[in-house]
């Protein structure tokens, strides 16, 4: 009696899982009620699982309540792209959806993904219709499952990239939850007879404690920040060919303000596998953090907190017992840049490639710029790829020595020019969406950045630091969805205009950074910032990276380790 006293009660999001029969909910009466532009509560929960979150326009609350109206209620639909490649044909079908049914935005997300916002309930079903026909799908592109696999969006530096983007497809598909709820309720799919003894082999009936989320990495360069994943990859190349992967576990971004038993976490690199072995080493750790995670508490039930309560020992010897993964002595490896590269870039085999840079990701034609429309028209005569990369660009990939004039006229028509003409600091920019949209968020982040950057880029004129690559990242709250902790410069919103400013990470994505100043306004932040970057132009060493600066003069200390982020 006392041992079962003793176990900890599932948290209200475990119970909604479980009642679900399999992620259906009451998702269809939700959709089919007139009187609401929303969902059920425990529908709200359930609807991530298939790739949406209901959303409210914050911007326009007060207004709406003044006139005794329910909060103008929309739909964030994210869209996987495993490895972040898409056909051109695909890429006009998210451009002309973006259109139609949402708020006319093109976002790029940071796990290269396509986000659509504003999309109203009764265009949902419709919505997600239209990308399946595509070719693409919502499902598990957001809820306690494995979300999109990532990979570094880098032809034009490895010639392995094919195999590794082949390889993140192949993760993606063994971990796609199996259930037909997503085809019953969207796709208009028969019910499955008996659906109620359903079985999803890998996920079981209550799914994960958490979400899940798994990136690979090309060294040298870690634009898919590997190290913020739970699961991670690091391709290791001999003689020109991929002979296995580096494995890391246990990152993650998310944090309670307040709560020190929540923190950021950058991954451990825990061994090595040869190349063949990549999907059945991420089924027995999706697994191992199935049956250990934390069903209680959910701040704490990310893959993180499981390593550092269980310990790695207790990590291989599980995943050996799950299915005999077995994990070598890590390969050596470098990294030395988490960014993109812009412009034009010729690879080995002859093809070119055109990084394209997305302010915040955010894909919009505003104020004359009309890049949303250049990539339209270059969509409509591409023959190659277009590649998202982590860093909410696009690269414009597999361009013939023919057509590469072509799509030349068409960004110089535009003016969408590579990013030589701005700053080395808004080139390394990431923003989450934050408001009007999301309910998370205590401050601005994608709206807002742009214009911080225009103050700071002054400062960095000022010091001939224009063209010095520095990471900067703004979310609008700390769960982390701009990966703030892993950059250079760190902003995360408190308050509407208030941000904690970080300081210290490196530039290649494998430390932390720490709090430097708590609730600053854009005065306070320029008046912080202004006499550092001084120091730093006079006082870098050869090649030195801002955030190894400021702790080499002792500005913040060193995070060594998630748990110690707080210190």
């Amino acid at each position: 009696m006392d041992n079962e006293q003793n176990i900890p009660s599932p948290s209200p999001i475990e119970i909604i899982k479980d009642n679900s029969n399999y992620l259906r909910g009451t998702i269809n009466e939700s959709l089919a009620d007139p009187l609401t532009g929303g969902m059920q509560p425990n529908d709200q929960v359930l609807i991530k699982f298939h790739g949406t979150y209901q959303q409210q326009d914050r911007d326009l609350d007060e207004e709406r309540k003044h006139q005794k109206l329910e909060p103008l209620y929309s739909f964030l639909i994210r869209v996987r792209v495993p490895a972040g490649v898409t056909t051109a044909e695909q890429w006009l079908a998210m451009d002309s959806l973006s259109d139609e049914y949402g708020d006319k935005t093109l976002k790029l997300t940071t796990r290269q993904a396509f986000q659509f916002h504003g999309v109203l309930k009764r265009n949902l079903k419709k919505t997600i219709q239209e990308i399946n026909k595509s070719l693409l799908d919502t499902i598990a592109a957001c809820g306690d499952v494995n979300r999109n696999v990532m990979c570094s969006a880098n032809p034009f530096e490895s010639p392995i990239h094919a195999e590794v983007a082949e390889d993140a497809k192949k993760i993606s598909a063994h971990l796609t939850p199996r259930t037909n709820a997503y085809h019953e309720i969207w796709l208009d799919g028969k019910l499955v007879e008996g659906g109620e003894k359903e079985e999803e082999p890998l996920y079981g009936k209550l799914y994960l404690p958490r979400k899940f989320k798994i990136a690979i990495a090309i060294p040298p360069r870690n634009d898919s920040d590997v190290l913020s994943n739970d699961l991670g990859f690091i391709a290791i190349v001999e003689d020109g060919e991929l002979i296995g992967y580096n494995i890391t576990v246990g990152g993650g971004m998310a944090y309670t303000f307040g709560n020190t038993a929540t923190y950021p976490r950058v991954a451990d690199v825990v061994g090595y596998i040869p190349k063949e072995k990549i999907v059945e080493a991420s089924e027995a750790i999706l697994i191992f953090q199935r049956d250990h995670g934390n069903r209680s508490e959910r701040k704490n039930a990310r893959l993180k907190y499981t390593i550092d309560r269980l310990g790695i020992h207790f990590f291989h010897a599980e995943i050996k017992r799950i299915n005999g993964t077995v994990l070598r002595p890590n390969r050596e490896y470098h990294f030395d840049s988490m960014g993109d590269k812009y412009g034009w870039i010729q690879s080995a085999d002859g093809f070119w490639h055109y990084t394209v840079f997305v302010e915040g990701g955010k894909l919009v034609d505003k104020n004359g710029y009309l890049a949303k429309t250049a990539l339209r028209e270059i969509a409509q005569i591409h023959q190659g790829t277009f590649i998202l990369t982590g860093n909410q660009n696009v690269v414009i990939a597999q361009v013939t020595k023919t057509q590469k004039p072509l799509i030349e006229k068409i960004l110089k028509k535009f003016k969408v020019i590579n990013a030589t003409g701005i700053s080395s600091l808004r080139q390394n920019s990431i923003a989450c969406a934050a408001l009007p949209y999301c309910g998370l968020a205590f401050a601005e982040a994608e709206r807002y950045l742009p214009t911080l950057i225009d103050r700071i880029d002054q400062v960095l004129e000022a010091n001939d630091l224009f063209k010095v690559p520095i990471s900067i990242r703004m979310t609008g709250c700390p769960n982390g969805c701009g990966r703030p902790f892993l950059a250079e410069i760190g902003l995360v919103g408190r308050a509407p205009g208030l941000y904690n400013l970080y300081l210290g990470a490196s530039f290649t994505g494998e430390r932390l950074n720490k709090l430097y100043m708590e609730m600053v306004n854009e005065d306070q932040i320029i008046d912080l910032l202004s006499p550092i970057i001084q120091h730093f132009a006079q006082a870098r060493t050869k090649d030195e990276h801002f955030g190894d600066f400021v702790i080499r003069k002792g500005y913040v200390k060193a995070t060594t380790a998630g748990k110690y982020f707080h210190a």
